[in-house]
């Protein structure tokens, strides 16, 4: 898509100068500090960029958009919220302080919705400059480029398609041939190729007519499955290949992220809450049912390798243990047991799994070996699932496929989640899983048993 080059910078400076203002104004004492100027203003620097926060696509709008706001106010919270801990005096009070935050998000939430209306009046008055494209070549995916290019606020001005099959569309301007001439007589900026329906041959001629013309070529591929996934292109030498499977996971940095936010993570979570609630645990099960504190149960990690899996003890002893699924009202659940698993409670130990490297936080759920063995037999592309570490909680879950295994469609739709989560990873989807996950804990899920 064409970019609005001057949109990042203006959005930028227009949001650092309201928080300044806000800031100055309602917290003066402390904003006067050098170090805290500096402070406030490197930190949204880098958390907007960490976020992407500035997309400057011309479909970008406040509703595509909405996700990245809800991160960028968490982010940005913690870093306000922890400035005020430990850098001021603390001659604030947390109430006045989070009525000044919501203010920032308030006027920052207004200032860009104000954007998006101008920005999309100007356009659909027609004020500013439009991209004028063509389409070469017709098949199904031309009506959906039309409903893009049709769409005023977008900015295009669509001037028609040439194909070798003659139409009497008011649209159709020719054979493909035409277009070559069509394309420097009519300024066009834009051509996008319907890759099935020219040769190899004429595509490399448009892109050579394209390079020699400062003009813009793109391709829609005529392989919806192939080209719907995740991929990158990787040359072994000059050899240009595509790696159908990538996940942001494979690059190292990514990884380093992840395993940091592991470490810090469950290591808040064992020393402040299972420090206190083990003990508690233990003293409930003991007046509760016979058996040890701790269940532990083999289960295939990354790459199928297997590992024991750790969760609070929630059933009496059984041989089919580690074969059979809890389902609702299992007799095998103990009293405090439901408790345990009604809130999620029993999957706390795996934060050691976590802190060992056995787990992440946030990944495809754990199965049963013997699970593993059945659906990989019987679920499409199950197996995708294992090129991850699998965690604590994961997208299926918050989307409501966890737990039982009732119909078909549960696992594959699980599986389905798991793969879209391994091919979009970043840390703020990571964040978001664990808010809603915590979100749905407290609130009580209905396949939690």
């Amino acid at each position: 898509m064409k970019k609005s080059y001057f949109v990042i910078p203006l959005s930028f400076i227009f949001h650092i100068i309201t928080i300044n203002v806000i800031l100055y104004l309602l917290t003066p004492e402390t904003y006067r500090s050098g170090f805290s100027i500096i402070y406030y203003n490197l930190t949204w620097l880098i958390v907007t960029y960490a976020i992407d926060f500035y997309p400057t696509a011309r479909r970008e709008g406040f509703t595509t958009n909405v996700r990245n706001f809800f991160m960028l106010f968490l982010i940005y919270g913690l870093v306000f919220f922890t400035s005020f801990t430990f850098l001021s005096d603390h001659r604030y009070k947390p109430a006045y302080l989070t009525l000044v935050y919501l203010l920032i998000c308030l006027m920052l939430t207004l200032f860009r919705l104000l954007f998006y209306w101008a920005r999309n009046l100007y356009r659909t008055k027609g004020l500013s400059k439009e991209v004028r494209a063509v389409v070469i070549g017709r098949d199904k995916n031309l009506k959906k480029l039309r409903r893009i290019f049709d769409t005023k606020t977008y900015g295009y001005r669509y001037m028609g398609y040439f194909d070798n099959t003659k139409s009497n569309s008011p649209t159709y301007l020719g054979k493909i041939q035409d277009s070559y001439s069509y394309i420097f007589e009519n300024n066009v900026e834009e051509v996008y190729c319907m890759a099935s329906r020219l040769s190899k041959d004429e595509i490399k001629e448009l892109m050579r007519i394209a390079d020699n013309s400062l003009k813009k070529i793109k391709i829609v591929p005529d392989n919806k499955e192939l080209f719907s996934r995740a991929m990158s292109i990787e040359l072994y030498g000059e050899v240009p290949v595509l790696n159908l499977r990538a996940s942001p996971l494979e690059l190292e940095y990514a990884n380093i992220v992840k395993r940091v936010f592991d470490i810090i993570f469950s290591s808040l979570v064992i020393i402040f809450v299972l420090s206190w609630l083990t003990p508690l645990v233990w003293i409930l099960m003991k007046f509760d049912s016979k058996g040890p504190l701790f269940f532990k149960q083999s289960r295939h990690g990354v790459n199928r390798n297997t590992f024991d899996c750790y969760k609070f003890r929630s059933m009496t002893k059984s041989d089919t243990s580690d074969t059979k699924m809890a389902t609702k009202n299992d007799m095998r659940i103990t009293k405090l047991g439901r408790i345990l698993r009604k809130t999620s409670i029993d999957e706390l130990p795996q934060f050691f799994n976590v802190l060992k490297g056995e787990m992440s936080v946030v990944g495809p759920r754990p199965h049963m070996r013997l699970h593993t063995e059945q659906f990989e037999k019987s679920v499409d592309k199950y197996l995708v699932r294992h090129f991850l570490k699998p965690g604590i909680t994961g997208l299926a879950q918050i989307k409501g496929y966890r737990g039982e295994i009732v119909e078909q469609s549960d696992i594959v739709n699980r599986v389905r989640y798991d793969i879209f989560y391994m091919e979009k990873w970043s840390i703020q989807l990571d964040i978001s899983i664990i808010y809603y996950t915590v979100a749905n804990a407290i609130r009580g899920e209905e396949r939690a048993y």
